[in-house]
């Protein structure tokens, strides 16, 4: 029985539209691509970038940055983490949070996570409560959204700010509200495999003027933050502009060109993923030994990634097995139970760097699951052959 291999690569996104690349191009043609560099009264790519986003993701301020990382290390120092201090954050997640906090000299403390990938909201009144940390940097992991309600009560009660890493998010509703617009900050990515593609970049947005003022000059503003597309008003400077470092992490105007027009089409890219989630979501749910992750009816999601659950006591021989079988037939499945980081995934025992957290129910989770990215590059079709591959790997045919 000849059997089916699939040929496509899951790091291969879609082209850079003609448009953004008109626009790349017209920027590249004036030499001006640091985002201070304008003539006359012309805003700049940057700043155009950030008032553009800032209504799309409706909020008041968004500072454009070189990278989902340095903006959340701009809002954790923004609200007013400092060197020693507790911040608490999902377990499951990728290596650049916790190393965001890090990189401010915080102290991660790490939150369980449920068998549907978002934090237990149990867990995550314990750690505010036992550690005394102010801030929570939620991970919006993979996509999976928590309710928000609940977790918002939560974080208010124990007297602690809010701030959301949107990394896979990025157009995704709770209950009709962004992601991003329930605390007091929120970061976005722009890196390649996240929604919109700059290669690397990022954002950084509230509805806090002195928070976004902070953040604005600490990103290397050189008290030039009247050029930017989306600030506070210049109150809001008076005392930052002495108090703040410069930690020269501004977004330039050639990727901000790139970005631009992905803006327009956002909305119209995150149906299409749904669309590819949806079916696997049809071709996985009823295969052999897994779980799927639960979405309710008050998320709407962004398919840019799908992860399935092995059943429980799922050891490491039979995971790295079914990677290897998938692997062969062109699928390339990630699973985040490796004690080794492996890729882009790790296991938060792994951040050696933060206070051994012995955490047995996420270890249990991250044990059993595998993800895989969905590229837009991907068909529908692509999505049912993938899914059909796995079940046959799955079932041993």
């Amino acid at each position: 029985m000849t059997r089916l291999v699939f040929n496509k690569p899951f790091t291969q996104q879609e082209p850079i539209s003609d448009a953004a690349i008109a626009a790349a191009v017209a920027v590249m043609k004036t030499g001006r691509l640091h985002r201070y560099n304008t003539v006359g009264e012309e805003a700049g790519a940057a700043a155009e970038l950030e008032a553009a986003y800032a209504g799309y993701q409706d909020v008041d301020y968004c500072l454009a940055t070189t990278s989902g990382g340095t903006a959340m290390q701009l809002a954790l120092r923004a609200c007013g983490v400092k060197p020693g201090d507790a911040v608490v954050t999902n377990a499951f997640t990728l290596a650049p949070v916790p190393g965001a906090i890090a990189a401010v000299s915080g102290r991660p403390v790490f939150v369980d996570t449920t068998a549907n990938l978002t934090v237990d909201l149990d867990d995550l009144g314990a750690k505010l409560a036992a550690s005394g940390a102010k801030v929570f940097m939620l991970s919006h992991m993979r996509g999976h959204i928590a309710p928000m309600e609940a977790l918002c009560d939560i974080v208010a009660k124990h007297g602690a700010m809010l701030i959301e890493d949107c990394a896979h998010t990025m157009g995704a509703r709770w209950n009709g509200v962004r992601s991003g617009n329930f605390g007091a900050a929120a970061c976005f990515s722009t890196q390649t495999y996240k929604h919109m593609n700059s290669g690397e970049g990022g954002f950084l947005t509230s509805n806090d003027p002195n928070i976004m003022a902070r953040a604005t000059v600490m990103s290397g503003s050189y008290m030039l933050y009247g050029r930017h597309g989306a600030a506070p008003a210049e109150a809001h400077f008076d005392q930052a502009r002495w108090e703040v470092p410069n930690c020269s992490s501004r977004m330039d105007n050639l990727r901000a060109a790139i970005l631009l027009p992905q803006i327009e089409t956002l909305d119209a890219s995150i149906e299409r993923w749904n669309a590819r989630y949806r079916r696997l979501e049809a071709g996985l749910a009823e295969a052999d030994s897994t779980t799927l992750t639960v979405r309710p009816p008050q998320e709407h999601y962004v398919g840019s990634s799908f992860q399935f659950l092995m059943p429980e006591g799922t050891g490491d021989d039979s995971a790295r097995a079914l990677v290897a079988r998938c692997g062969q037939r062109g699928v390339d499945l990630k699973w985040f139970g490796d004690a080794n980081p492996v890729g882009f995934t790790s296991r938060y025992d792994s951040w050696t760097y933060a206070e051994a957290q012995p955490l047995p129910r996420t270890l249990d989770v991250l044990q059993r699951v595998m993800d895989l990215r969905v590229p837009l590059s991907f068909t529908e079709d692509d999505c049912g052959v993938i899914a059909q591959i796995i079940r046959e790997e799955l079932a041993g045919v």
